[in-house]
């Protein structure tokens, strides 16, 4: 089960720091001459307003409406929450305009429209719709919300799209595909039980109809048991067209040899004597949020051969929308769709279920911490499966294109799948899968500086997220009191603090490093001073006896200064092939820089070391290496003594046989920049360089620090690795945030 606690106070934080709400403006072209100004505004832009007057089709080359998705809402139906109105529903639609964005690099803006009156929503919608490429309605009560988007569909030229009804009925039918093809069953034949009749029900049993299902196979409940011919009570015209000729009654009465149970009702309403009543190898979706009809366990307790899935992440074959409405909207804009109709819905579910069939990538496995293949507990992708992006738009615009949805066409497919692939950020997926990874790791974390506030925010963090156990290296008055100020006063008693005053542990360390340390000046009176009072020495110690998983540190002191007390109790030095590595995440790429850290002058033997201590890192992140040895020639031109080393290292590693890509020397353009890789067609790299070795420290740290101030550079690390123990040293000037992603490199043992 999930651990994963989120403190009203931090979800607060959240949404308001480093400024408030969760998505900003960007522009996309130059805004700093008179001339740019005079190209983006008057008088330029007359030209291109003249040009879509004349022809409105080109509004889709001249400005953003191609890759626009507004997400609209009057709050009536919020999350599990109720009707919290227009405004209290905002940060709900900021969130789903974050998630187009973030998986499938959709464009899109929420718009919350303060009215419960169908006709004045449906009139606000229908006069934006020349902004928009698609809608995306979001949280709106039933039925309102069928009426809404059954008007909007017939008077609007863009996709409309209610994503509590359709979105979850695709994924649904996606994971109903596999389970049936496990079960041997076909959709025609199949006994179908839906309980809750409402926007997401209604829409999942329409949809299987569509692709097959029989009408009078499929039985509709609600609160008021089953919808038959001729019931009056709690009706509708929706529930109406679901109707069937039955003597059922009940859910219980319904559910006796069904196949089938989709559930978008209440936890709770399936007991396992009506699983038991199922038929053979029963699918069962219970997708009540936040808690699901019956559970996985209570299912397969009284059912072995049951298929479940439920909407949750802490258990298999989650039903999750974010695998469906990104896709969707890509392929339908891509083609600049007039609809997004039930043949490209049913396309999206297929491909879906295709992709669970296929062999999972390293990556996803490692992302989750298992390995995946398809069968009853992988019936569905999960949503950090890299392949999305390009295997489903691609399906969603044939289909479109096949049904005469499609404005424009969609010439050549090969390139069409490539330029998804190119689009997304792969260093969103890395980040997610490392934590997953340290989730599923569960590592106790020694947090070295317990006096400073963002180690103890960020400890907190670490534990309130589920990664794992905290341990905080301080004094217990001084945490509770720092806590305190931080409003985290609560978590005072979370937290286990460990100094030298509390543990039992402590002549056992000293022992220890008066071993390690005798024969280089020190005695037992230094011996004690280390062990008892240096808060870097006392934790390296815990690591070093097993009393801890991973170790944070350097927030308070310089990276120099941490790294020679490490050097007390572990070998971190250039001697024992120990290295820093940063890594570089900006715009969608993310490039090693080697070493920010420990060698200060390395030689080609050093530098080879550094290389494949780097190379350990980027493929422990999911990232296949393809490491540049970077100076300031190229290939030996112009001549010089300082680069010769970097000319050797390749030789060095041609000696050793390593199983990683690498070329050197070369300038950082010709290791970055395709094109002007291309000018050597004889370098051994594939593609540009994740990696770059520099010559010397003093080089990584000017790089690193000029990327980070004035490229906008997201900076982790250094990532220090080669050493025996889980360790990770901050920068000085870290955030919380930054410590807390330096534990979770050290719970996934990165490095």
């Amino acid at each position: 089960m999930s651990k994963n606690k989120v403190t009203p106070e931090e979800a607060l934080a959240f949404h308001m720091e480093p400024t408030p709400g969760k998505f900003e403006i960007a522009a996309t072209v130059p805004m700093t001459t008179q001339r740019d100004l005079s190209l983006a505004y008057s008088p330029g832009v007359a030209v291109p307003c003249e040009a879509i007057a004349a022809n409105p089709e080109t509004a889709y080359d001249y400005t953003n409406k191609g890759n626009l998705v507004a997400v609209i809402s009057n709050g009536t139906a919020v999350l599990g929450l109720g009707n919290l109105g227009a405004l209290g529903s905002k940060p709900v639609m900021e969130g789903k305009a974050v998630l187009f964005k973030r998986f499938a690099d959709v464009n899109s803006i929420d718009i919350e429209l303060d009215t419960e009156d169908t006709d004045a929503f449906c009139q606000a919608v229908k006069l934006m719709g020349p902004t928009f490429g698609g809608i995306n309605l979001e949280d709106i009560k039933a039925p309102e919300c069928f009426i809404i988007e059954q008007r909007l569909k017939e008077e609007m030229d863009i996709p409309v799209f209610h994503d509590d009804q359709h979105g979850t009925a695709v994924i649904c039918a996606a994971g109903l595909i596999n389970a049936l093809h496990i079960s041997g069953k076909k959709i025609e034949d199949v006994k179908i039980v839906l309980n809750g009749a409402g926007a997401a029900g209604i829409a999942c049993i329409e949809l299987l109809k569509s692709m097959g299902a029989r009408h009078e196979n499929c039985i509709v409940c609600d609160t008021k048991g089953v919808i038959y011919q001729g019931r009056t009570e709690g009706m509708n015209q929706w529930k109406s067209a679901h109707a069937v000729s039955t003597d059922l009654r009940s859910l219980e009465e319904a559910m006796i040899g069904a196949d089938v149970f989709l559930g978008v009702s209440v936890k709770g309403a399936v007991t396992p004597a009506m699983v038991q009543s199922m038929g053979d190898n029963p699918v069962i979706f219970a997708m009540a949020n936040p808690d699901p009809e019956i559970t996985p366990e209570e299912a397969h307790d009284v059912r072995v051969d049951a298929i479940v899935a439920t909407g949750r992440s802490d258990y298999p074959n989650q039903v999750n929308n974010v695998l469906g409405f990104p896709y969707l909207f890509r392929g339908a804009l891509d083609i600049n769709a007039r609809a997004i109709n039930d043949e490209m819905k049913i396309a999206c579910a297929h491909a879906l279920a295709a992709l669970a069939r296929e062999d999972v990538p390293d990556e996803v496995a490692l992302a989750y911490g298992k390995t995946l293949s398809f069968g009853r507990d992988y019936i569905i992708p999960t949503p950090f499966d890299p392949r999305l992006i390009h295997r489903i738009p691609p399906a969603v615009a044939k289909a479109g294109m096949d049904t005469g949805a499609a404005r424009r066409p969609i010439i050549d497919m090969d390139a069409y799948e490539l330029s998804l692939k190119s689009r997304m950020d792969p260093t969103a997926s890395i980040l997610t899968g490392i934590n997953a990874r340290a989730r599923a790791a569960q590592a106790r974390m020694i947090f070295a500086e317990g006096d400073d506030p963002r180690v103890l925010r960020a400890a907190v963090m670490y534990q309130r997220s589920g990664f794992g156990k905290a341990l905080v290296v301080g004094r217990a008055e001084d945490v509770k009191a720092k806590l305190d100020v931080a409003g985290l006063g609560d978590a005072a008693r979370e937290l286990e603090v460990v100094n030298a005053a509390n543990t039992s542990h402590l002549e056992t360390y000293k022992t220890y490093l008066y071993d390690r340390l005798k024969r280089r000046g020190f005695d037992a009176q230094d011996i004690h001073r280390l062990a008892a009072r240096d808060r870097h020495v006392f934790s390296a110690l815990m690591l070093a006896h097993g009393h801890g998983d991973g170790l944070v540190t350097g927030a308070t002191r310089k990276s120099a200064h941490v790294l020679d007390r490490i050097n007390h109790v572990f070998d971190a030095d250039a001697n024992s092939k120990a290295a820093g590595i940063t890594a570089l995440l900006h715009k969608g790429r993310i490039v090693f820089i080697t070493d920010t850290l420990v060698h200060e002058w390395p030689d080609e033997e050093n530098l080879a070391d550094i290389a494949e201590q780097a190379a350990g890192v980027a493929r422990n992140m999911g990232l296949e290496p393809r490491v540049a040895f970077v100076s300031f020639s190229t290939f030996g031109y112009p001549v010089s003594e300082r680069a010769e080393k970097m000319h050797q290292a390749p030789a060095v590693l041609d000696a050793r046989g390593v199983d990683f890509e690498y070329e050197g020397e070369m300038t950082v353009d010709v290791a970055l920049n395709a094109q002007a890789q291309a000018a050597y067609p004889f370098s051994r790299l594939t593609g540009p360089a994740n990696i770059l070795v520099v010559p010397a420290r003093h080089s990584a740290s000017i790089s690193v620090k000029l990327m980070q101030e004035m490229g906008g550079a997201t900076v982790i690390g250094p990532i220090l690795s080669g050493v025996d123990g889980s360790i990770q040293i901050c920068s000085s000037v870290s955030s919380a945030n930054d410590i807390l992603n330096m534990a979770v490199l050290a719970a996934c043992k990165v490095g």
